[in-house]
C-alpha cells in the first residue's frame, strides 16, 4: 500500500467518493422496485445478493451481486482516473465500509463480498479474476456463501502475492479482515453445522 502522499483535501474527496458510492443499498432498492420482500427483514437480514435471493427472485439476486460489485468497482475507477494511487486505494477501503456501515440505513448494511470482489477486480484485475473464480467454485461445490466468501477474502492476499501486485496486499488484508469480522456469527454456526445453503428462502 503507498504511503499517504496526497493533501488531506483529497484524501478526504476520494474516501468520500468511494462511501457514498459503496452505501447504495441495492439489495433494498431492487426488491423495493419489484415489489419483493425487504431483505432487512427474511433470513439473515442482510442486504446482499444471497439474501435477497431468499426472496426466490434469481434475476432480482443477480442484479443485487452485479450492482454491489460494480458500486466498489466505480469508485476504485474514479479515484484512479482522478488520483495517486494512496487515494485510490482510500476510495476502495471507503467503498467496503460504505456497504458494511450505509449511512441511508442506520450504518446496518451489507457484509460486503460483491463489493470486496468488485474492489479487486478494479484495483488489480489478475488478482480480483482469481478471487472471482475461488469464490465461484466454492460457492458451487460447497452451496456455503459465507464459506465461499471466507475462502475468496482469504486467498485474495495470497494472489496480489503471486501476481506481485504489493499495492493491493495490504488492502486486501485489510478487506480480509474486515469479511472475517462480518462473518464471525456465520463461522459459529459452520462450527456448528447450521449455517444455511445457497438458494434456501426465507
Amino acid at each position: 500500500m503507498p504511503l499517504f502522499e496526497s493533501p488531506a483535501s483529497v484524501l478526504a474527496l476520494s474516501a468520500l467518493i468511494g462511501y457514498l458510492f459503496g452505501s447504495i443499498p441495492f439489495g433494498v432498492v431492487i426488491t423495493r422496485a419489484l415489489g419483493l420482500a425487504d431483505p432487512r427483514r427474511i433470513g439473515s437480514g442482510n442486504i446482499g445478493a444471497t439474501n435477497v435471493l431468499r426472496t426466490g427472485n434469481k434475476k432480482a439476486a443477480l442484479a443485487t451481486l452485479l450492482l454491489d460489485g460494480a458500486k466498489g468497482a466505480v469508485a476504485v475507477l474514479i479515484a484512479r482516473a482522478v488520483f495517486a494511487e494512496d487515494a485510490v486505494q482510500l476510495a476502495g477501503v471507503a467503498a467496503f465500509l460504505g456497504h458494511i456501515y450505509p449511512v441511508w440505513l442506520g450504518f446496518k448494511g451489507g457484509k460486503g463480498v460483491a463489493t470486496f470482489l468488485g474492489i479487486t477486480l478494479a484495483l488489480a484485475w489478475p488478482v480480483g479474476l482469481s478471487v472471482c473464480a475461488v469464490w465461484l467454485v466454492a460457492a458451487w461445490v460447497s452451496r456455503v456463501s459465507s464459506l465461499a466468501a471466507l475462502l475468496a477474502a482469504a486467498t485474495s492476499v495470497i494472489f496480489a502475492w503471486v501476481y506481485d501486485r504489493p499495492e493491493a496486499m495490504i488492502l486486501c488484508s485489510v478487506l480480509a479482515a474486515l469479511i472475517f469480522w462480518r462473518h464471525r456469527t456465520n463461522i459459529a454456526r459452520m462450527a456448528a453445522g447450521t449455517e444455511p445453503r445457497i438458494g434456501r428462502k426465507g
